[in-house]
């Protein structure tokens, strides 16, 4: 097993630092169920800036590609309590837990949500990523080029091969986002279609010319389950079923909540006061054996460890509705976790390297230093820096990072 090796402190203070903005363009549309909508007392209080979240990335360190081998990409550690650093390989991590801690892993399934078509009137061309079901072949839906969606408008779907199919649908709405609502005619129910029509959604600082072969299988964790998700929740991209049966196999406990990624996730934040950013709801669920398992390890001092930042949004979600405790949940969350928030169930967070200003970027500065409006961004930002400097891979087919 590859071993971790250690580097020095970290400074206490991270220098201003700029960067050229990557972001996700697709948002999310309003929710119309039960969700959990998360009020932070004197949110207001600490005015935390939207720029303080800035840092520059080169752009060649964004992954285009996930390594060979799951495993094997790297990950790099920070120990909160005296912010030292240690780099290494993902494969290692049964060596920075114990027996008896408990994983949390999101097993959401990413969808092939992303069609192409054409408009049955005019031959033009569409390119569609579906954002929720509403009811079956009721769609909300971001359309490209959206000044042409208008509604009435009748689209023919495309084949992966860009032929036109028998089916069809119809823009029937539009929301205050610039989201279309689609009806969808010819078939069944287009959820059961879209292994054959739709292409997986990857972000769009993943280049590519039309879905590559491995994308499929790589965009998605070894134990995803339940469909819903249109990104992945990628800190779980990392696992094999190798390295969680050698988990298991010291100890550890492994247990999953549902939380479907929708686009709201990667929603920039275009407010200058990042208390003022309203996150977009996505569908979630904490069943009983994982209930039963957090609860039983944080009464006895076990140590809880969320794998993504998803996973950590839907423990938290619950635990701050129910005294700090998990009880069994399904609806929907909007929570949005920023300095200074505090953790209630969460020991330990497993994640990936995010996007500058991004809601992800910051509820890892928040989890860095629980409680503390500043320090925790400028820890982070400052790993961050010495990521870039150690030709760390960014985003979502990157390395890992792990704040114990």
């Amino acid at each position: 097993m590859p071993s971790l090796t250690q580097n020095s402190h970290l400074v206490h203070h991270a220098s201003r630092l700029t960067y050229s903005k990557v972001i996700h363009n697709f948002v999310g549309p309003p929710c119309s169920h039960r969700r959990l909508s998360i009020s932070v007392v004197n949110r207001y209080l600490f005015a935390v800036r939207t720029a303080d979240f800035y840092f520059e990335l080169p752009p060649e360190l964004i992954a285009q590609q996930p390594v060979l081998r799951r495993d094997q990409s790297r990950l790099l550690v920070l120990h909160r309590a005296d912010q030292r650093l240690e780099h290494g390989q993902f494969q290692a991590l049964p060596d920075l837990l114990r027996a008896g801690d408990v994983l949390v892993l999101n097993n959401s399934r990413v969808i092939p949500a992303r069609l192409h078509g054409i408009n049955s009137a005019t031959g033009g061309k569409f390119e569609i990523l579906l954002l929720e079901e509403n009811q079956v072949n009721d769609w909300w839906a971001m359309m490209r080029p959206g000044k042409r969606a208008r509604i009435g408008a009748k689209i023919q779907l495309l084949d992966h091969h860009g032929a036109a199919t028998v089916f069809s649908c119809e823009v029937t709405g539009l929301n205050e986002s610039g989201h279309r609502r689609l009806k969808f005619s010819g078939l069944a129910n287009i959820f059961y279609l879209l292994e054959q029509l739709g292409a997986i959604p990857l972000p769009p600082y993943i280049e590519r010319h039309g879905e590559q072969a491995g994308d499929r299988e790589r965009y998605q964790t070894v134990y995803a389950a339940a469909a819903g998700s249109i990104a992945a929740p990628t800190a779980g991209l990392h696992f094999t079923p190798e390295l969680l049966e050698n988990l298991r196999a010291r100890g550890v406990e492994t247990c999953f909540v549902t939380l479907h990624v929708g686009a709201g996730t990667f929603l920039p934040v275009k407010t200058e006061n990042v208390a003022a950013h309203r996150m977009h709801a996505e569908r979630f669920e904490v069943g009983a054996a994982t209930v039963s398992a957090v609860n039983a390890a944080k009464e006895s001092g076990r140590r809880v460890i969320a794998v993504g930042t998803t996973a950590m949004r839907a423990l938290e979600s619950v635990a701050r509705q129910n005294a700090g405790k998990l009880n069994v949940y399904a609806g929907k969350t909007d929570i949005f976790i920023f300095p200074p928030a505090t953790f209630q169930i969460a020991d330990a967070l497993l994640t990936n390297f995010h996007l500058p200003e991004s809601t992800l970027l910051m509820l890892v500065s928040a989890f860095a230093a629980p409680g503390e409006k500043s320090r925790g961004r400028e820890l982070v930002l400052a790993t961050y820096a010495e990521a870039i400097r150690q030709r760390y891979r960014f985003f979502s087919y990157g390395d890992a990072m792990l704040l114990l």
